[in-house]
């Protein structure tokens, strides 16, 4: 480990390779990430101490791969275990007469009991074992929340999935058993299940092509959604077929991230996200979206009022905190305390690991400490104490992002409980509120919140700051953005599947790119399946 492993590393390599001949060891060189991050340490010193077990899965994980093809039979099958017609649970099982592959194991946000279609015979009503890899697109955990009750359930084979995934799972996953607990549901698996699926991990790189199973050839491309995002491309065969899983997709670049690859060598089947295809889902340009939220911040600061933005820890907050970094250098809104409250503070130090996964210049301002903005004074963490929320609640004007993103449980609850009722403070939403989430009924214009129980047994408040929409923010492309990333893909695919989005977005994207491309789209329901070849 290094703080500048291009020391260690050598020019064109050469201190490694002395390395290498001096010692019989390949070594792996891995960056000191200039925020100390506990989940990078964790896991880092997690995966030196299960090494021989490692040693011993990677093996059999190959011998596996590498085995003989048992069927002559040709044809390739993508059946939909959740995330049609509706956002969260995202699943799809990919399957060859050889080869059976999940595509993600996600939650529904604002739903307890709505989770991917995992029992029937195509998914785990076979057993677990019956698959023969799980590929996971990014952290979110309407991505990645059931990824490790695949291991209760009995799975053991491998996770493919990018580093900053790896490291962003292990800690979203964790974080949603605590909150399970805190409320007082049970938690649908143990913290030894998150560790199992850390250890079954194997981490892929943008770009790298790697064989998972004797048919089936992986390759992660940027997604430009959240760190380590990946859309996910399979070449099935001897160039037998090619399908691309979207994932979730940003097209255009961001502060954070480069837009998303849709330059492919190969893609017959396209299964896109939808979340914004709705025939008005417009969003606002970022130029414009930055200088209205600063609009907004500027007049509340003025006011003496407060900021608070409920943001996802993993993606959202570290946009906002460039924007608001950059407003303040600038002189365009006063510099005030940023106090970031949950996981942010955590999720900010892993985008400071892996910098090479972010946009091109943000990348080179990290690599250089003092140009490092997410380093700057006015950014505080809150370790969760309420004594310290109540410190900040009783001072001055400042800006608090806070998780949940979309207001269901987490630290946001405490803070509407100690600003909601100041009519001189500002609730901001920067990001997709899913239909049924507290966040999304505040956003409708409801103001009377539960509060100290869930789906409100206990006590409520009455809101009365304001409540102000910032769009654009979205780490999903808007309608626009998904027509570009169809209308530029080369090759452009002959078949797309329309899904993550509510019934309308994904027919009316679906629709669209019928009339508009010539090509055949599907806007599909759970646990139908399609047979491509």
């Amino acid at each position: 480990e290094a703080e500048k492993p291009g020391m260690v590393i050598g020019r064109h390599g050469t201190t490694l390779r002395e390395i290498t001949q001096e010692t019989g060891w390949t070594p792996e060189v891995v960056r000191t990430p200039p925020i100390e991050s506990s989940t990078v340490k964790n896991v880092r010193n997690f995966l030196k101490q299960e090494r021989n077990e490692r040693r011993d899965i990677l093996e059999r994980i190959g011998r596996q791969i590498h085995r003989e093809e048992m069927s002559d039979d040709q044809w390739v099958r993508i059946t939909t275990l959740g995330c049609c017609r509706e956002v969260g649970r995202a699943s799809f099982i990919l399957s060859t007469p050889e080869t059976r592959v999940l595509v993600d194991c996600g939650d529904k946000p604002g739903s307890e009991d709505e989770v991917p279609y995992l029992q029937v015979p195509e998914a785990l009503g076979s057993g677990a074992n019956s698959l023969d890899a799980v590929v996971l697109t990014h952290a979110h955990l309407d991505h990645s929340a059931l990824i490790p009750l695949l291991f209760k359930y009995g799975y053991d084979g491998p996770i493919y999935t990018t580093e900053p995934t790896r490291d962003l799972m292990g800690l979203l996953t964790l974080d949603y058993l605590d909150v399970a607990a805190k409320e007082g549901r049970a938690p649908p698996y143990e913290s030894e299940m998150v560790r199992e699926a850390i250890k079954h991990t194997i981490p892929l790189e943008y770009g790298d092509v790697t064989d998972i199973a004797p048919d089936i050839k992986l390759t992660f491309h940027n997604a430009g959604h959240i760190l380590g995002s990946s859309i996910s491309h399979f070449h099935i065969g001897d160039g037998l077929y090619n399908v691309a899983f979207s994932g979730d997709i940003h097209y255009d670049d961001t502060r954070l991230f480069n837009g998303a690859v849709n330059d492919f060598p190969r893609v017959e089947t396209l299964v896109l996200e939808s979340t914004y295809g709705g025939r008005n889902d417009y969003q606002t340009d970022q130029e414009d979206s930055e200088r209205k939220l600063k609009h907004v911040i500027k007049n509340t600061l003025e006011r003496d009022g407060k900021v608070v933005i409920p943001a996802f820890a993993v993606g959202r907050s570290q946009e906002i905190m460039l924007v608001l970094e950059e407003a303040m250098r600038e002189g365009e809104i006063p510099t005030v305390p940023v106090h970031l409250d949950g996981m942010i503070w955590e999720a900010t130090a892993i985008h400071t690991t892996y910098p090479e996964y972010l946009r091109d210049d943000l990348r080179e301002r990290i690599f250089h400490d003092d140009a490092n903005p997410f380093l700057a004074d006015q950014f505080n963490h809150i370790d969760g104490g309420e004594d310290e929320r109540q410190e900040v609640a009783d001072d001055g004007p400042c800006i608090v992002l806070s998780t949940s993103g979309m207001m269901e449980g987490g630290p946001i609850m405490s803070w509407l409980e100690h600003l909601g009722s100041e009519e001189d403070s500002t609730l901001v939403f920067v990001g997709y509120q899913a239909e049924g989430t507290l966040g999304s009924r505040i956003q409708s214009g409801r103001r009377e919140i539960p509060i100290g129980g869930r789906n409100g047994r206990g006590s409520s408040l009455t809101l009365d700051m304001d409540v102000e929409t910032v769009d654009g923010f979205s780490g999903h492309a808007d309608r626009q953005g998904l027509e570009n990333f169809v209308r530029t893909m080369n090759p452009r695919p002959e078949k797309v599947l329309c899904v993550h989005g509510d019934e309308r977005s994904t027919q009316d994207l679906s629709s669209a790119l019928y009339h508009d491309f010539n090509m055949r789209t599907f806007a599909p329901k759970n646990l139908e399946t399609f047979r491509f070849i």
